[in-house]
């Protein structure tokens, strides 16, 4: 198989969807690989550092789609990429189908196989292409969220983890998955006062055995989300509702009622975001204010530390990049129902429950 590796194009998104690892063992299976020139310079990796493991380079994005059997991507395809797609082609990407309905129309409209890493899942009930980035977010939204809470940004100027005398700040993570546990451990690290709301009673114990008394846990209620982002210094959105769109827990009245110069970071903006208040932005204006309240909503996070997302991510998708490419995509599939999992689109079919029923769209199950 022929794979092909365009540069990203999204606002200051420096990730790469092979490493020159990645490529390596690809080329050791007997496949070929064509690289975008430029394309891993983000992340560290220069034209050379694929040539030397085998890569042809290609010098625009237009020869590696034009030539690729399969398209490995990180972000969702711009409307200009969908647009070089072609029927039959795979794609192997995030695609976040359920918060962007133009996008999945234009996919379908191109006779694609869109697989979405985010909808993959594995034997425990896990999502393993997307927990990696997951944990990137989550040990991120802490630091973005100190950062703004600084009085030069926009903050109330408080330090998050305060001084001797003075109280830390009230962090508030609303989700225990891996983005929520990440954004805990890195909070609670930096001595601020933290408390997570979660509606599963058994991650709730498990967070409690993990972290201990020091962490605050709480059922997800109404009133409990009410009651402790309205009196929050950081609030973290780390709600995730697999392919479907993130759920509004905390609403344009809660926001009203916040301090003056607290923060919200919405890990979940991919997914539509998890405030009413939300909307995308990116790491070039990555910022707005409702109430008085700072909003951080980018939706490429992992993109600002692209190295170690990279290897992250690379470390995650490898073997099923391999299994799609020895054994073509409808093999793979059919021999391991966890990859068919991420099957979204397949030749003008929306082939995944959740992303139909957000959209409004008709939806066909896939068969091998």
């Amino acid at each position: 198989m022929l794979v092909g590796v365009p540069k990203e194009i999204k606002s200051h998104e420096y990730r790469v969807g092979l490493v020159p690892g990645s490529v390596r063992e690809l080329i050791h299976h007997g496949h070929q690989v064509v690289v975008q020139s430029g394309a891993g310079e983000g992340s560290g990796f220069p034209d050379a550092t694929y040539q030397a493991v085998g890569a042809r380079i290609a010098s625009d994005a237009a020869t590696v789609f034009a030539e690729a059997d399969m398209v490995i991507k990180v972000k969702e395809p711009s409307a200009g990429e969908i647009a070089m797609l072609r029927p039959d082609q795979v794609l192997f990407t995030y695609l976040h189908l359920a918060a962007d309905k133009a996008q999945t129309e234009g996919l379908l409209a191109s006779g694609c196989v869109a697989i979405a890493y985010e909808t993959v899942t594995d034997g425990r009930g896990g999502l393993p292409l997307l927990s990696p980035m997951s944990e990137v977010a989550g040990r991120m939204s802490v630091q973005v969220g100190a950062h703004y809470l600084e009085k030069e940004q926009g903050g109330a100027g408080i330090l998050l983890g305060g001084v001797p005398g003075v109280p830390a700040a009230d962090v508030v993570v609303i989700g225990g998955g891996v983005s929520g546990t990440n954004a805990v451990r890195m909070a609670m690290g930096l001595e601020a006062r933290v408390t997570v709301i979660e509606k599963n009673l058994q991650r709730l114990y498990d967070l409690d055995l993990q972290f201990g008394a020091a962490l605050n846990t709480r059922y997800s209620t109404v009133e409990a989300i009410e009651e402790l982002v309205t009196h929050a210094d950081l609030v973290v959105g780390a709600v995730l509702v697999p392919g479907a769109a993130a759920p509004k827990l905390v609403t344009e009245d809660m926001v009203r009622k916040m301090r003056k110069g607290s923060v919200m970071v919405d890990i979940a903006i991919d997914q539509g975001g998890c405030f009413e208040t939300s909307r995308p932005t990116s790491h070039s204006d990555p910022t707005y204010v409702v109430d008085d309240v700072v909003h951080y909503c980018v939706t490429n996070m992992p993109g600002a530390v692209a190295r170690t997302s990279t290897f992250a991510l690379n470390n995650a998708t490898l073997p099923f990049v391999l299994a799609l490419a020895d054994k073509g995509y409808a093999r793979a599939l059919g021999d391991n129902p966890h990859l068919e999992r991420g099957l979204n689109i397949h030749k003008g079919d929306l082939t995944y429950q959740a992303v139909a029923d957000s959209l409004g769209l008709p939806y066909k199950t896939w068969s091998a």
